[in-house]
């Protein structure tokens, strides 16, 4: 099996490489063209145009696609940029796929909701997203729908990493610089690591593509992926400083102080609550997703690993 991914330059994609390697011919993609300093090949998907005659020169039989616009208040500014990255190439990619009876794992995002629920969100509540980047997410998820082809959509939020542009690497930043800070206490959400994303998704799509065509087509469709548990941002900072004090990673914890999201005014309005369930991804496909806490320790032993090293 010739497995193309698409955004291996990510955090998510970083993860997938290791993960995906087993399952057959792993071929990395990133916008520019390289990876870790060594050539791969291209794929921007901000040129739609270009991916078909890409793919059908890789002919890939698994299409996994992590690469995404993912600034979410930028895409205020960019709504046509983040529509042809999150929506335009992802109708290209799932169009080939349809036609060359490829399979896509394509992931999607919490955005795609109001966050005005008080539950959280099974695969198949209605849909509203605040702003530009959920809306084009969403666009996307249509039109791989619409598309025909064998899919699974996986659903996240609140993801963080040992490296990248994440939440946990900039409180940790932020500390070392400051002696206080704010942080919004009325969002909601799961946090969920990169790497149990791509852990899960190479347990799913394994799988999902041992199953007849017949079961495989049957069991395509949207799928909630993420860490268990609930927090808030700030419940989710005061775990980080504890724990990197104890790893050693911080001299001393900055004071914390609660904040609604009035009080931190942002162009792209962000769910309240971005809690997914994930009940049917755990049951359709035999895994377990541990609480948040313990993708965070995990996370803090790498970084102090690293700080060691």
């Amino acid at each position: 099996m010739k497995i193309l991914l698409l955004g291996a330059n990510g955090q998510v994609g970083f993860d997938l490489q290791r993960t995906l390697a087993p399952l057959g011919e792993l071929v990395c993609a990133t916008r520019s063209g390289s990876r870790s300093g060594r050539a791969c090949v291209r794929a921007d998907l901000a040129e739609p145009a270009a991916l078909p005659v890409l793919l059908d020169s890789l002919r890939p039989n698994l299409i996994v696609n992590a690469a995404a616009y993912t600034a979410v208040d930028r895409a205020e500014d960019e709504p046509d940029l983040a529509m042809r990255v999150n929506a335009e190439s992802v109708e290209a990619i799932a169009r080939w796929a349809h036609k060359n009876n490829g399979c896509l794992v394509h992931y999607s995002t919490d955005y795609v909701f109001d966050g005005g629920g008080s539950r959280p969100y099974v695969e198949d509540e209605p849909t509203a997203p605040l702003g530009s980047y959920g809306r084009s997410k969403l666009a996307g998820e249509q039109a791989i729908t619409a598309s025909g082809c064998d899919h699974l959509i996986l659903r996240t939020g609140w993801v963080f990493a040992a490296r990248g542009q994440n939440f946990l690497l900039t409180m940790l930043r932020l500390a070392r610089e400051r002696d206080g800070l704010r942080i919004v206490a009325d969002q909601r959400g799961a946090p969920t690591t990169s790497r149990l994303l791509a852990s899960a998704t190479a347990i799913v799509a394994s799988r999902w593509l041992a199953q007849d065509a017949g079961r495989r087509h049957a069991s395509s469709g949207i799928y909630h992926l993420s860490a268990a548990g609930v927090c808030s941002w700030f419940d989710f900072a005061s775990e980080i400083f504890a724990s990197a004090a104890q790893a050693g990673l911080l001299a001393r914890v900055p004071t914390l102080e609660s904040i609604t999201t009035a009080q931190y005014p942002t162009k792209a309005k962000r769910p309240a609550w971005s809690v997914l369930e994930t009940t049917r991804i755990q049951r359709g496909f035999g895994i377990y997703l541990p609480g948040w806490q313990q993708g965070l320790a995990d996370v803090i032993d790498e970084l102090a690993d690293r700080t060691a090293g």
